[in-house]
């Protein structure tokens, strides 16, 4: 049994609870103004940490289109409507969640705290937020799991070995994992700037590749343990990490593998989407990996109508890319997404402020999304829709 977050809804109590502090003296340990928050992150974190971090693919248009287009949205308010109880709640891939609302997939966490993602899982069960855990941790699946005793999808990176994949998702399942998510963008690696120019990348150092070593599928391709050859070991997690060879017709394998509901992220195109309702898939995330893999690509909210339109009902869709609020999350609700995936901003307060930073940061999010949902009007997620907004320069 998954025990109850502790800090649940109403969300927007925390407003008032910083308040109350704030007359015995207490202010936040940390900004909350989300700018000043990722200022503060890029200061404390190491350089090549803050790279990684804070880098994007090319020129880094991307990372900025994605940022942008939630700008171009603007929420109509509506005035004298009873929005005295709110629920935020809504069950995303299986998940009841308080809230529609997980944390997104991010690897290597301990780049920048040392407690790395058992400080997010842990900060996540408090609030009862699902988080997708990558196969780039920095710990394994298994650790992470009963790190925090909230709800978890495990995030795969399919390698070319397809045991090691089918080996992922037999332990995910058996760790308590409740559904997959499937990076698909990612079947080469981008071109990143920052990255390159200081010629680095953590898991050329073994860091971010847990998964990997502990794995029996992995270590069978080995002529020595992990722990007596690491660099060999490395060399050939290098030679199975990306593969270009995907096609959609290896989803069946994939949904033979696993009984759980499975979502492919990166999807950027409605015919993608409708690819992945043909192939059994059970939602999609409309991504283009916070800017990180293609320069010059759509923004994923400008991508969001279109694939919404295309799937219907028939598959749950996600999205994430550019999340930076929550008025960015009521947003992406209103276009048709049924949840949002926060990436940079709670690995910005594990930075700043390890589990409890990142607890500060998912706590002020809710917050923000509970209010703005009432504060426009509404009581619930399934009430917001397109109508709400107007877009900048269209009449």
């Amino acid at each position: 049994m998954t025990a109850p977050p502790t800090y649940g809804p109403p969300f927007a109590s925390y407003q008032a609870e910083i308040f109350l502090r704030g007359l015995a003296g207490e202010r936040p340990g940390q900004p909350l103004d989300w700018a000043a928050l990722a200022r503060e992150a890029e200061r404390v974190a190491e350089p090549q940490a803050a790279g990684y971090v804070f880098g994007a693919a090319g020129t880094e248009d991307t990372m900025r289109a994605n940022e942008a287009a939630f700008g171009r949205w603007r929420i109509v308010p509506r005035m004298l409507r009873d929005v005295s109880a709110r629920d935020l709640s809504r069950t995303v891939l299986g998940t009841e969640c308080p809230a529609p609302v997980g944390l997104a997939p991010i690897g290597v966490q301990t780049l920048v705290h040392e407690d790395g993602e058992h400080a997010s899982a842990r900060a996540a069960a408090a609030v009862g937020l699902p988080m997708a855990v990558s196969t780039m941790s920095t710990t394994t699946m298994e650790e992470i799991a009963a790190a925090g005793d909230g709800p978890k999808w495990f995030q795969l990176y399919w390698p070319t070995d397809r045991d090691l994949a089918a080996s992922f998702l037999t332990r995910a399942e058996a760790a308590g994992y409740r559904a997959i998510v499937v990076t698909v963008d990612t079947f080469l690696p981008g071109w990143k700037p920052r990255d390159l120019q200081r010629a680095w990348q953590p898991f050329l150092q073994g860091v971010g590749i847990a998964n990997y070593l502990a794995d029996s599928v992995f270590r069978a391709r080995l002529a020595k343990p992990p722990e007596e050859d690491l660099q060999a070991a490395v060399g050939e997690f290098v030679g199975v990490f990306t593969n270009p060879r995907l096609t959609w017709e290896d989803l069946e394998f994939l949904r033979s593998r696993t009984t759980l509901p499975i979502a492919l992220k990166g999807i950027l195109h409605p015919e993608d989407a409708r690819a992945a309702r043909e192939h059994g898939m059970d939602a999609v995330v409309v991504s283009n990996h916070g800017g990180r893999q293609v320069d010059g690509a759509i923004a994923a909210l400008d991508a969001l109508p279109a694939i919404v339109d295309a799937v219907g009902d028939d598959l749950e869709v996600l999205l994430d890319s550019g999340v930076r609020c929550g008025a960015d999350v009521v947003k992406a609700l209103a276009l048709g997404a049924d949840a949002v995936l926060l990436g940079r901003p709670y690995i910005w307060g594990l930075a700043v402020g390890g589990e409890a930073g990142v607890l500060d940061v998912l706590r002020a999010l809710l917050a923000e999304v509970d209010l703005t949902i009432g504060l426009s009007g509404h009581t619930r997620p399934g009430q917001l829709s397109p109508a709400m907004l107007v877009r900048e320069g269209v009449s």
